[in-house]
Protein backbone atom coordinates (compact mmCIF):
# COMPACT_ATOMS: atom_id res chain seq x y z
CA UNK A 1 0.00 0.00 0.00
CA UNK A 2 1.21 3.58 -0.81
CA UNK A 3 2.01 5.84 1.74
CA UNK A 4 -0.34 8.65 2.50
CA UNK A 5 1.09 12.21 2.70
CA UNK A 6 -0.88 15.07 3.81
CA UNK A 7 -1.96 17.17 1.37
CA UNK A 8 -1.54 20.35 3.31
CA UNK A 9 1.21 22.02 6.18
CA UNK A 10 0.90 20.67 9.31
CA UNK A 11 1.89 23.63 11.24
CA UNK A 12 0.92 27.14 11.48
CA UNK A 13 3.61 29.13 9.60
CA UNK A 14 5.15 31.88 12.24
CA UNK A 15 7.11 34.91 11.54
CA UNK A 16 8.60 37.41 13.65
CA UNK A 17 9.40 41.17 12.41
CA UNK A 18 11.58 43.32 14.42
CA UNK A 19 11.57 46.79 13.25
CA UNK A 20 14.12 49.59 13.65
CA UNK A 21 16.71 48.83 16.05
CA UNK A 22 15.12 47.99 19.11
CA UNK A 23 13.30 45.59 17.36
CA UNK A 24 16.71 44.16 15.38
CA UNK A 25 18.08 43.38 18.76
CA UNK A 26 15.28 41.29 19.71
CA UNK A 27 15.12 39.33 17.55
CA UNK A 28 19.42 38.70 17.82
CA UNK A 29 18.43 37.32 21.20
CA UNK A 30 16.17 35.01 20.15
CA UNK A 31 17.45 34.13 17.38
CA UNK A 32 20.97 33.53 19.53
CA UNK A 33 18.47 31.33 21.94
CA UNK A 34 17.64 29.21 18.58
CA UNK A 35 14.04 29.26 18.74
CA UNK A 36 12.24 26.44 16.94
CA UNK A 37 9.46 26.81 14.14
CA UNK A 38 9.51 30.67 13.74
CA UNK A 39 11.16 32.79 10.61
CA UNK A 40 12.99 36.20 11.57
CA UNK A 41 12.79 39.03 9.45
CA UNK A 42 14.78 42.60 10.25
CA UNK A 43 13.29 45.68 8.77
CA UNK A 44 15.06 48.74 9.40
CA UNK A 45 16.16 52.07 7.68
CA UNK A 46 19.58 51.99 9.40
CA UNK A 47 21.32 50.33 6.25
CA UNK A 48 24.66 49.38 8.84
CA UNK A 49 22.51 48.13 11.61
CA UNK A 50 20.60 46.06 9.58
CA UNK A 51 24.12 44.25 7.66
CA UNK A 52 24.87 43.28 11.17
CA UNK A 53 21.61 41.78 12.05
CA UNK A 54 21.52 37.73 12.60
CA UNK A 55 17.68 37.46 10.41
CA UNK A 56 17.95 35.93 7.16
CA UNK A 57 15.59 37.63 5.95
CA UNK A 58 16.21 41.98 5.59
CA UNK A 59 13.85 44.28 4.81
CA UNK A 60 15.81 47.53 4.05
CA UNK A 61 13.30 50.10 4.42
CA UNK A 62 13.02 53.70 2.37
CA UNK A 63 16.19 53.66 0.26
CA UNK A 64 15.54 56.43 -1.21
CA UNK A 65 14.07 57.96 1.72
CA UNK A 66 16.86 57.86 3.88
CA UNK A 67 19.62 56.70 2.02
CA UNK A 68 20.57 54.21 4.13
CA UNK A 69 20.34 56.24 7.39
CA UNK A 70 18.17 55.84 10.55
CA UNK A 71 14.83 58.17 10.60
CA UNK A 72 16.40 60.35 13.14
CA UNK A 73 13.25 60.03 15.81
CA UNK A 74 10.88 61.32 13.06
CA UNK A 75 8.50 58.70 12.76
CA UNK A 76 6.84 60.56 9.68
CA UNK A 77 10.30 59.54 7.69
CA UNK A 78 10.01 56.14 9.50
CA UNK A 79 6.30 55.84 8.08
CA UNK A 80 7.68 57.10 4.56
CA UNK A 81 10.26 54.22 4.20
CA UNK A 82 7.61 51.83 4.92
CA UNK A 83 5.42 53.19 2.53
CA UNK A 84 8.30 52.42 -0.25
CA UNK A 85 9.00 49.27 1.00
CA UNK A 86 5.45 48.20 1.26
CA UNK A 87 5.58 45.56 -1.71
CA UNK A 88 8.63 43.97 -0.52
CA UNK A 89 7.25 43.87 3.12
CA UNK A 90 4.26 42.09 1.72
CA UNK A 91 6.12 39.57 -0.10
CA UNK A 92 7.88 39.00 2.72
CA UNK A 93 4.88 38.13 4.98
CA UNK A 94 2.86 36.45 2.23
CA UNK A 95 2.00 32.97 3.21
CA UNK A 96 2.15 33.52 6.57
CA UNK A 97 -0.72 32.82 9.44
CA UNK A 98 0.87 34.66 12.39
CA UNK A 99 3.51 37.60 12.27
CA UNK A 100 4.39 39.05 15.80
CA UNK A 101 5.93 43.04 15.39
CA UNK A 102 8.15 44.14 17.26
CA UNK A 103 9.88 47.66 18.30
CA UNK A 104 10.53 50.10 20.71
CA UNK A 105 8.19 53.23 20.54
CA UNK A 106 9.87 56.68 21.00
CA UNK A 107 11.89 56.59 17.83
CA UNK A 108 11.72 56.85 14.26
CA UNK A 109 12.10 54.03 12.49
CA UNK A 110 9.71 51.84 15.06
CA UNK A 111 7.06 53.94 15.94
CA UNK A 112 6.40 55.05 11.76
CA UNK A 113 6.88 51.81 10.24
CA UNK A 114 5.38 49.45 12.75
CA UNK A 115 1.95 50.56 12.26
CA UNK A 116 2.42 50.37 8.50
CA UNK A 117 3.95 46.95 8.81
CA UNK A 118 1.13 45.50 11.13
CA UNK A 119 -1.87 47.16 8.49
CA UNK A 120 0.19 45.33 5.44
CA UNK A 121 0.04 41.54 7.76
CA UNK A 122 -3.38 42.19 8.53
CA UNK A 123 -4.66 42.66 4.87
CA UNK A 124 -2.61 39.39 4.33
CA UNK A 125 -4.99 37.77 6.75
CA UNK A 126 -1.97 37.14 9.27
CA UNK A 127 -3.05 36.97 12.76
CA UNK A 128 -1.13 40.02 14.03
CA UNK A 129 0.31 40.36 17.22
CA UNK A 130 2.18 43.27 18.27
CA UNK A 131 5.09 43.35 21.23
CA UNK A 132 6.14 46.43 22.38
CA UNK A 133 8.05 48.81 24.83
CA UNK A 134 7.51 52.19 25.72
CA UNK A 135 10.43 55.00 26.80
CA UNK A 136 12.01 55.66 30.09
CA UNK A 137 10.33 58.33 31.68
CA UNK A 138 14.11 59.78 31.68
CA UNK A 139 14.34 60.22 27.70
CA UNK A 140 11.71 62.95 27.69
CA UNK A 141 8.45 64.09 26.84
CA UNK A 142 9.07 64.65 23.08
CA UNK A 143 10.06 60.86 22.55
CA UNK A 144 6.95 59.93 25.36
CA UNK A 145 4.78 61.48 22.77
CA UNK A 146 5.72 59.83 20.02
CA UNK A 147 5.58 56.40 21.36
CA UNK A 148 1.90 57.27 22.84
CA UNK A 149 1.07 58.55 19.57
CA UNK A 150 2.62 55.04 17.73
CA UNK A 151 1.00 53.02 20.56
CA UNK A 152 -2.71 54.26 19.18
CA UNK A 153 -1.76 54.19 15.78
CA UNK A 154 -0.10 50.00 16.20
CA UNK A 155 -3.20 49.21 18.28
CA UNK A 156 -5.78 49.70 15.76
CA UNK A 157 -3.81 47.41 13.30
CA UNK A 158 -2.81 44.70 15.77
CA UNK A 159 -5.18 41.39 16.52
CA UNK A 160 -3.34 41.73 19.99
CA UNK A 161 -0.93 44.32 21.56
CA UNK A 162 1.83 43.58 24.57
CA UNK A 163 3.03 45.99 26.14
CA UNK A 164 6.38 46.61 28.49
CA UNK A 165 6.97 50.13 29.88
CA UNK A 166 11.07 50.36 30.01
CA UNK A 167 10.41 51.77 33.32
CA UNK A 168 9.40 48.73 35.17
CA UNK A 169 12.82 47.38 34.31
CA UNK A 170 14.38 49.45 37.10
CA UNK A 171 11.68 47.90 39.75
CA UNK A 172 12.90 44.10 39.28
CA UNK A 173 17.36 44.73 38.62
CA UNK A 174 19.55 46.01 41.50
CA UNK A 175 22.17 48.33 40.96
CA UNK A 176 24.92 46.55 39.72
CA UNK A 177 22.80 45.02 37.24
CA UNK A 178 24.67 45.80 33.40
CA UNK A 179 22.84 47.35 30.74
CA UNK A 180 23.22 44.40 28.50
CA UNK A 181 21.76 42.16 30.94
CA UNK A 182 18.53 45.06 32.19
CA UNK A 183 17.44 44.70 28.10
CA UNK A 184 17.53 41.27 27.68
CA UNK A 185 14.72 40.75 30.54
CA UNK A 186 12.71 42.93 28.51
CA UNK A 187 13.62 40.53 25.18
CA UNK A 188 12.95 37.84 27.29
CA UNK A 189 9.34 38.88 27.69
CA UNK A 190 9.31 38.56 23.68
CA UNK A 191 11.78 35.11 23.36
CA UNK A 192 8.88 33.77 25.60
CA UNK A 193 5.67 34.37 24.45
CA UNK A 194 6.38 33.47 20.98
CA UNK A 195 8.49 30.20 21.78
CA UNK A 196 5.36 29.44 23.85
CA UNK A 197 2.84 30.71 20.89
CA UNK A 198 4.99 28.01 18.83
CA UNK A 199 5.29 25.20 21.19
CA UNK A 200 1.15 25.66 21.51
CA UNK A 201 0.94 24.77 17.86
CA UNK A 202 3.77 22.49 16.60
CA UNK A 203 3.94 20.07 19.69
CA UNK A 204 1.08 17.54 19.98
CA UNK A 205 -0.50 17.32 23.27
CA UNK A 206 -2.19 14.53 25.72
CA UNK A 207 -5.31 17.09 24.80
CA UNK A 208 -4.50 19.08 22.08
CA UNK A 209 -4.29 23.14 21.10
CA UNK A 210 -3.67 24.10 17.58
CA UNK A 211 -3.74 27.38 15.85
CA UNK A 212 -7.99 27.51 15.42
CA UNK A 213 -7.78 28.12 18.91
CA UNK A 214 -4.77 30.42 19.35
CA UNK A 215 -6.86 32.89 16.59
CA UNK A 216 -10.06 32.04 18.76
CA UNK A 217 -8.46 33.63 21.74
CA UNK A 218 -6.44 36.39 19.80
CA UNK A 219 -7.95 37.75 16.83
CA UNK A 220 -8.99 41.52 18.03
CA UNK A 221 -8.32 40.57 21.13
CA UNK A 222 -6.61 44.25 21.91
CA UNK A 223 -4.19 43.77 25.28
CA UNK A 224 -2.69 40.35 25.44
CA UNK A 225 -0.45 38.73 28.55
CA UNK A 226 1.19 35.82 27.25
CA UNK A 227 4.34 34.18 29.87
CA UNK A 228 5.81 31.17 30.44
CA UNK A 229 6.42 29.50 33.75
CA UNK A 230 8.83 26.45 34.92
CA UNK A 231 9.13 25.42 38.19
CA UNK A 232 10.02 22.12 40.10
CA UNK A 233 9.32 20.70 43.99
CA UNK A 234 6.34 20.00 45.84
CA UNK A 235 4.25 23.11 44.59
CA UNK A 236 5.94 22.82 41.10
CA UNK A 237 2.22 23.13 39.36
CA UNK A 238 1.18 25.73 41.18
CA UNK A 239 4.68 27.85 41.26
CA UNK A 240 4.77 27.85 37.15
CA UNK A 241 1.79 28.95 37.05
CA UNK A 242 1.95 31.89 39.12
CA UNK A 243 5.01 32.86 37.16
CA UNK A 244 3.28 32.62 33.80
CA UNK A 245 1.09 35.16 34.63
CA UNK A 246 3.07 37.88 37.23
CA UNK A 247 5.67 39.41 35.22
CA UNK A 248 5.98 43.08 36.90
CA UNK A 249 7.15 43.99 33.19
CA UNK A 250 3.99 43.58 31.38
CA UNK A 251 1.57 46.82 31.75
CA UNK A 252 -1.38 44.04 32.29
CA UNK A 253 -2.02 41.24 34.29
CA UNK A 254 -4.56 38.69 34.54
CA UNK A 255 -6.97 40.38 36.33
CA UNK A 256 -10.22 39.92 34.52
CA UNK A 257 -9.18 38.07 31.24
CA UNK A 258 -12.26 37.18 29.38
CA UNK A 259 -10.13 35.44 26.76
CA UNK A 260 -7.77 32.38 28.71
CA UNK A 261 -5.21 29.65 26.79
CA UNK A 262 -3.08 27.56 28.82
CA UNK A 263 -1.32 24.65 28.84
CA UNK A 264 0.41 22.47 31.29
CA UNK A 265 3.70 20.43 30.46
CA UNK A 266 4.73 17.68 32.42
CA UNK A 267 6.63 14.52 32.54
CA UNK A 268 5.31 11.18 32.79
CA UNK A 269 4.62 11.89 36.62
CA UNK A 270 2.30 14.96 35.98
CA UNK A 271 -1.04 14.30 37.90
CA UNK A 272 -4.58 15.56 37.57
CA UNK A 273 -4.07 17.44 40.52
CA UNK A 274 -1.62 19.41 39.67
CA UNK A 275 -3.24 20.59 36.04
CA UNK A 276 -6.52 21.52 38.41
CA UNK A 277 -4.40 23.30 40.58
CA UNK A 278 -2.45 25.20 38.31
CA UNK A 279 -5.72 26.15 36.00
CA UNK A 280 -7.17 27.82 39.70
CA UNK A 281 -4.10 29.88 39.82
CA UNK A 282 -4.93 30.84 36.05
CA UNK A 283 -8.56 31.31 35.99
CA UNK A 284 -8.78 32.46 39.35
CA UNK A 285 -9.36 35.54 38.82
CA UNK A 286 -10.37 36.00 35.39
CA UNK A 287 -13.78 36.82 34.49
CA UNK A 288 -16.44 34.59 35.28
CA UNK A 289 -17.37 33.99 31.63
CA UNK A 290 -14.18 34.13 30.45
CA UNK A 291 -13.73 31.90 27.75
CA UNK A 292 -11.12 29.27 28.33
CA UNK A 293 -9.34 26.42 26.65
CA UNK A 294 -6.39 24.28 27.92
CA UNK A 295 -4.51 21.88 26.78
CA UNK A 296 -1.99 19.15 28.47
CA UNK A 297 1.68 17.98 27.24
CA UNK A 298 3.43 15.12 28.31
CA UNK A 299 7.44 15.86 28.20
CA UNK A 300 10.16 13.26 28.75
CA UNK A 301 13.07 15.43 29.13
CA UNK A 302 11.03 17.98 31.97
CA UNK A 303 11.64 15.46 34.59
CA UNK A 304 10.42 16.91 37.69
CA UNK A 305 10.04 20.07 36.53
CA UNK A 306 6.35 21.32 35.07
CA UNK A 307 6.04 24.28 32.41
CA UNK A 308 3.06 25.99 32.06
CA UNK A 309 2.38 28.63 28.93
CA UNK A 310 0.12 31.00 29.28
CA UNK A 311 -2.30 33.34 26.83
CA UNK A 312 -4.49 35.85 28.27
CA UNK A 313 -7.06 38.39 26.30
CA UNK A 314 -10.03 40.44 26.88
CA UNK A 315 -9.13 43.56 28.82
CA UNK A 316 -10.48 45.95 26.61
CA UNK A 317 -14.35 46.21 26.65
CA UNK A 318 -13.89 46.05 22.16
CA UNK A 319 -13.11 42.16 23.31
CA UNK A 320 -15.31 39.23 22.37
CA UNK A 321 -14.07 35.84 21.70
CA UNK A 322 -14.12 34.53 18.00
CA UNK A 323 -15.49 31.16 17.02
CA UNK A 324 -12.78 29.53 15.39
CA UNK A 325 -13.06 30.83 11.42
CA UNK A 326 -14.81 33.48 12.42
CA UNK A 327 -13.76 36.44 9.72
CA UNK A 328 -15.66 39.80 11.48
CA UNK A 329 -17.59 40.55 14.67
CA UNK A 330 -19.74 43.36 15.43
CA UNK A 331 -18.53 44.84 18.25
CA UNK A 332 -20.23 47.74 21.01
CA UNK A 333 -16.99 50.25 21.10
CA UNK A 334 -16.64 53.69 23.42
CA UNK A 335 -16.20 56.40 20.97
CA UNK A 336 -13.23 57.25 23.30
CA UNK A 337 -10.97 54.07 22.59
CA UNK A 338 -10.07 54.89 18.90
CA UNK A 339 -9.84 58.38 18.41
CA UNK A 340 -8.86 58.25 14.65
CA UNK A 341 -12.08 56.96 13.97
CA UNK A 342 -14.03 58.69 16.63
CA UNK A 343 -12.58 61.79 17.03
CA UNK A 344 -15.07 64.37 15.21
CA UNK A 345 -17.84 62.89 18.10
CA UNK A 346 -15.60 63.77 20.63
CA UNK A 347 -14.98 67.13 18.86
CA UNK A 348 -19.22 67.48 18.97
CA UNK A 349 -19.50 66.83 22.46
CA UNK A 350 -16.47 68.63 24.10
CA UNK A 351 -15.54 71.27 21.47
CA UNK A 352 -11.71 70.55 21.43
CA UNK A 353 -11.24 67.32 20.30
CA UNK A 354 -10.15 63.50 22.23
CA UNK A 355 -8.92 63.41 25.50
CA UNK A 356 -7.44 66.04 27.82
CA UNK A 357 -8.78 69.39 29.05
CA UNK A 358 -11.14 71.12 27.39
CA UNK A 359 -10.70 75.03 26.36
CA UNK A 360 -11.95 75.62 30.07
CA UNK A 361 -9.79 73.61 31.71
CA UNK A 362 -12.17 71.45 33.02
CA UNK A 363 -11.42 67.96 32.59
CA UNK A 364 -12.79 65.62 29.83
CA UNK A 365 -15.35 62.67 31.43
CA UNK A 366 -14.73 59.99 28.81
CA UNK A 367 -18.20 58.37 29.97
CA UNK A 368 -19.98 61.22 28.60
CA UNK A 369 -19.05 60.44 25.09
CA UNK A 370 -21.86 58.26 23.07
CA UNK A 371 -21.27 55.18 22.72
CA UNK A 372 -21.20 53.55 19.02
CA UNK A 373 -20.47 50.82 17.07
CA UNK A 374 -17.37 49.63 15.17
CA UNK A 375 -17.18 46.67 12.60
CA UNK A 376 -13.80 44.57 12.72
CA UNK A 377 -12.79 43.21 10.03
CA UNK A 378 -9.96 40.87 9.23
CA UNK A 379 -8.40 43.92 7.35
CA UNK A 380 -7.86 45.58 10.60
CA UNK A 381 -10.68 48.60 9.40
CA UNK A 382 -13.06 49.81 11.69
CA UNK A 383 -16.19 50.70 10.05
CA UNK A 384 -18.30 53.76 11.80
CA UNK A 385 -22.10 52.09 11.95
CA UNK A 386 -24.84 54.72 13.14
CA UNK A 387 -25.08 55.09 16.97
CA UNK A 388 -28.51 56.62 18.76
CA UNK A 389 -27.74 60.19 17.97
CA UNK A 390 -27.37 62.75 20.54
CA UNK A 391 -25.10 65.18 18.69
CA UNK A 392 -26.94 68.56 19.45
CA UNK A 393 -27.85 67.96 23.09
CA UNK A 394 -27.10 70.20 25.24
CA UNK A 395 -25.29 69.05 28.82
CA UNK A 396 -28.39 70.00 30.65
CA UNK A 397 -30.86 67.79 28.56
CA UNK A 398 -28.20 64.98 28.89
CA UNK A 399 -28.60 64.40 32.82
CA UNK A 400 -32.60 65.07 32.49
CA UNK A 401 -34.27 61.74 31.33
CA UNK A 402 -36.33 61.85 28.00
CA UNK A 403 -39.89 61.35 29.83
CA UNK A 404 -39.15 64.27 32.45
CA UNK A 405 -38.26 66.67 29.02
CA UNK A 406 -41.43 66.05 27.65
CA UNK A 407 -43.36 67.23 30.82
CA UNK A 408 -41.14 70.34 30.87
CA UNK A 409 -42.68 71.15 27.22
Amino acid sequence: MGEVKPGIDTFAKIKVIGVGGSGGSAINRMIRAKLRGVEFIAANTDLQSLHHNLASTKVHLGKTVTRGLGAGMDPEVGRRAAEESENEIRDVLKGTDMVFVTCGLGGGTGSGAAPLIAETARDLGCLTIGVVTKPFGFEGAQRRGIAEHAYDELRERVDALITIPNDRILSIIDKKTSLLDAFEIVDDILKQGVRGIAELITTPGLINVDFADVKAIMRDAGSALMGIGVASGEQRAVEAAKAAVSSPLLEVSIDGARGILFTVTGGPNLTMHEVHDAAQVITGSADPNAKIIFGTTIDESLKDEVRVTVVATGFDAVYQPHAPGATETLLERPSYRAPKYFGKIADVMHGTGFGGSSASGTTRNPERVPATRARVSRKGVAEEVAAPATVGTSSEEIEIPAFIRRKLG
